[in-house]
């Protein structure tokens, strides 16, 4: 059995080990001068490699596509992920926001442990060739690259989508896809930056607000309904905003055929309702009163935050002196911030992409195609993406290796 893959990140090279384990001939084809150059991007060169939490926290994390990943997240959740790299030398550490990185903070050590399984389960590395071409021939497959023909029984594509074109992610697999039948979703920038904001909102460049609540809505839909939810921290940029908050609801927004359809609202304190933050900034007993709006919600957020929405509110006055529209003005701000926004920081700056084959064309068991027997498609360029934190990674892992078990058998 000859098995070729394309594209060695994570989905690729965790397929070629696996599939080359079960008495495969795998050869992996890699455009790049190395393995793993998104690996070694990630999570601030850190990669970010899983989370922790088990297959159905994993799943939750990508709306449209959970119950697809469900059979191979189940079959290798994180914590096998973690005892994967465990048993190939790597530490890892669960930080406090859930996260998971090897302990020595370096992803060049998650890359070099994933290639080095392939390379130990005896798998044929060919890097700088780049596909041009997959397609079908009377006994199976042939894949073309710029230097060779290469006939295969089975195909894995785990080429990544378009984000980080500059990793060689460059979508270059949804062609020959579509050729061979498959629906693309258009791909769109996905965890990606926000580009928007008033001039304050600009001046506050710098500040990260460590707990809020990001809602999408649609415009047309009632208020109580939300497109999506995500409690994280924010930050604010020169350019607009950005954080795990920001970035987990981009997918939601660049999903909008503009972003004129929806609206995004931030909670500036989850953790106070409406009534209680009534009760306190109209509390004007002993000195209470005397004190400042802006000095009040610096209790709560940071002091230049807090002053810019006083002001945004018309409410910087004193406790004592701040009339009641005034305030009703304020906590409406500060539980329901309107953000503005008008694009993304596109695919340059996406750290995954939303859109790519459709997962109605993909056995969610095996990745095998439904459209072509013998073809298997995993990762990115299935039209999946998730949360910040991990979680691509580990959808990554688990459906590339569904795939080669399924392709190896």
């Amino acid at each position: 059995m000859q098995i070729v893959v394309i594209g060695a990140g994570a989905a690729g090279l965790l397929a070629a080990a696996e599939a080359a384990r079960r008495g495969a001939q795998v050869i992996l084809l890699e455009k790049n001068t190395k393995t793993g150059v998104k690996i070694l991007m990630s999570g601030g060169t850190r990669c970010n490699l899983t989370h922790n939490t088990d297959a159905r926290g994993i799943c939750e994390a990508f709306g449209h596509a959970k119950r697809f990943l469900q059979p191979s997240v189940g079959a290798f959740p994180p914590v096998d992920v973690v005892a994967m790299f465990a048993e190939a030398g790597v530490a890892t550490k669960v930080e406090s926001t859930g996260k998971i990185f090897p302990e020595s903070n370096r992803a060049i050590q998650v890359r070099d442990a994933l290639h080095q399984m392939a390379v130990d389960a005896g798998v044929q590395i060919r890097l700088q060739s780049g596909v041009q071409d997959v397609h079908r021939t009377e006994t199976g497959w042939s894949v073309k690259t710029e230097a060779e023909s290469i006939a295969a029984d089975r195909v894995i594509v785990t080429a990544g989508g378009r984000s980080w074109p500059g990793c060689g992610t460059t979508g270059d697999a949804y062609r020959w896809l579509s050729e061979l039948g498959h629906t693309i979703v258009t791909p769109r920038p996905a965890l990606v930056p926000l580009v928007g904001g008033n001039q304050w909102m600009h001046d506050l460049s710098g500040v990260t607000l460590e707990d809020c609540v990001a809602t999408v809505r649609n415009r047309e839909a009632k208020r109580k309904q939300a497109a999506m939810v995500r409690r994280s921290s924010w930050l604010f940029t020169h350019f607009g905003f950005s954080g795990p908050a920001a970035m987990d609801v981009s997918g939601v927004m660049t999903a909008a055929s503009s972003m004129k359809e929806v609206r995004l609202e931030l909670d500036l304190v989850p953790e106070w309702d409406d009534a209680k933050l009534e009760s306190t900034l109209s509390d004007r007993k002993t000195d209470g009163g005397r004190r400042r709006v802006a000095a009040v919600m610096s209790q709560w957020m940071p002091n230049r935050l807090a002053d810019a929405v006083t002001q945004f509110a018309d409410a910087d006055h004193t406790i004592a002196e701040l009339p009641a529209a005034n305030r009703r003005r304020l906590i409406d701000a500060i539980k329901r911030l309107p953000i503005p926004v008008s694009g993304t920081r596109g695919f340059d700056k996406a750290e995954v992409t939303a859109g790519g084959v459709t997962l109605k064309e993909v056995d969610s068991r095996t990745m095998e195609s439904r459209i072509c027997k013998g073809l298997y498609i995993a990762g990115e360029v299935l039209d999946v993406d998730g949360w910040i934190g991990g979680y691509n990674f580990q959808a990554a892992f688990a459906t590339g290796r569904a795939a080669a078990i399924a392709a190896a058998t």
